[in-house]
């Protein structure tokens, strides 16, 4: 019994021309199982992660955001890591952009929210 499912795993011995194509028969099976988590899993991925880049380097004076946490405000100072988020008249959040998820609506950069 051993031997006949050793056998089976093995494949038929290579001894005719049959022998090299069958081997990349059985990796195509692997192949299009890569390409499928590719082009559903890893680019999407990459091209939300791009996204995402983008949406924090172009983060300005005046823009209404969200925060991770769901803290909502206008930006009133960016600086190199980080932003100051004015949530309310008298408050004022210091953030990581990190933190940022979402633009809500862009600002004119010059705005002044006072």
């Amino acid at each position: 019994m051993n031997n006949l499912v050793f056998s089976l795993l093995m494949g038929a011995p290579g001894g005719g021309q049959g022998g090299g194509m069958q081997s990349l028969m059985g990796l195509l099976p692997f192949v299009a199982i890569f390409g499928i988590f590719y082009f559903l899993i890893i680019r999407p991925q990459n091209k939300k992660q791009k996204d995402t880049k983008r949406m924090l380097e172009d983060l300005k004076k005046g823009d209404k955001v969200v925060t991770i946490g769901g803290v909502h405000g206008v930006i009133q100072n960016v600086r190199e890591t980080t932003i100051i988020l004015k949530v309310d008249e008298n408050c004022k959040l210091e953030f990581s952009r990190s933190a940022i998820a979402s633009v809500k609506e862009k600002g004119d950069g010059g705005e002044s929210a006072g």
